[in-house]
């Protein structure tokens, strides 16, 4: 599995550097429109110079509308999934396509992409099949062992050999969902996009040539974008860094993976 050159990027910094701060405009009155904030003038200075770009999605390519909105939906909480399939198989597999819909009853959401027409992807079949997964989400010390999961393996391959990662069991195994009462806690409300409008400042520089020059116009710049995440309590968080690592390709990981599996039977025969 090819990776980006160590020279490309600083070393990954193992401190724990996160801090909370005021908010950027701590003195922001209702009503001002953020009067007297440099910071955001400065934003919608940015915004008039450079114009916006209006993408209609059905006359865009998936890939592209991919590469938008992945992009530009961020920052997105990773959801660490494991299913059991039909004969046993046990999966392990990450989505970003995740999040919280509900605490009353509590209710969490993950999509799937299709890996083709008329093909789920194993986590979709493994849970229509089983009714039951676990979910966990994914710290930094394990990012790169997670990150091996979302291998293009066959549908008999155990990831968890791949991760290095420990199984634990399940604290259930299954549960019935109760009937919603009277009073639902949420409303999920799931819409079709139909515009994008995005600033031209915050899509990657025409001249940047580490970008498809075709893809450069659906490709956002995280550190321009400059998106805020809800935590817990009253506390935002905000993008300070980011490290990259590639995912792996099945042709290239499949003897590895099946060396290690010659070793993980030859210990259990002992």
């Amino acid at each position: 599995m090819s990776k980006p050159a160590e020279k490309e990027h600083p070393p990954f910094n193992y401190e724990e550097s996160f801090r909370v701060t005021h908010s950027p405009h701590p003195n922001f009155q209702p009503g001002t429109g953020g009067a007297g904030s440099k910071f955001l003038d400065d934003w919608r200075k940015k915004g008039e110079e450079f114009g916006y770009t209006t993408i209609d999605p059905e006359k865009t390519e998936p890939k592209h509308m991919y590469r938008l909105l992945v992009g530009g939906i961020i920052p997105r909480p990773i959801a660490f999934v494991s299913s059991i399939a039909g004969d046993g198989t046990h999966n392990l597999a990450p989505f970003s396509y995740f999040n919280v819909v509900s605490t009353d009853p509590p209710l969490l959401i993950i999509s799937c992409t299709k890996p083709g027409p008329g093909k789920d992807k194993d986590t979709a079949v493994n849970i229509r099949v089983n009714k039951t997964f676990t979910v966990n989400i994914i710290s930094e010390p394990f990012a790169d062992n997670a990150n091996w999961t979302s291998v293009n393996a066959p549908r008999d391959v155990d990831e968890w050999f791949g991760s290095g990662l420990t199984q634990e069991k399940s604290l259930w195994k299954d549960i019935d969902l109760a009937k919603p009462g009277a009073s639902p806690g949420a409303v999920l409300i799931i819409g079709l996009i139909k515009l994008i409008h995005v600033r031209n400042d915050i899509l990657v520089h025409p001249e940047d040539t580490n970008i498809d020059p075709h893809l450069r116009a659906f490709t956002i710049e995280a550190a321009k974008l400059r998106a805020v995440s809800r935590m817990g309590g009253i506390t935002y968080g905000r993008i300070g860094e980011g490290f990259e690592t590639p995912r792996p390709v099945w042709n290239e990981v499949k003897e590895a993976y099946a060396d290690h599996m010659k070793v993980e039977d030859k210990q259990e025969t002992e």
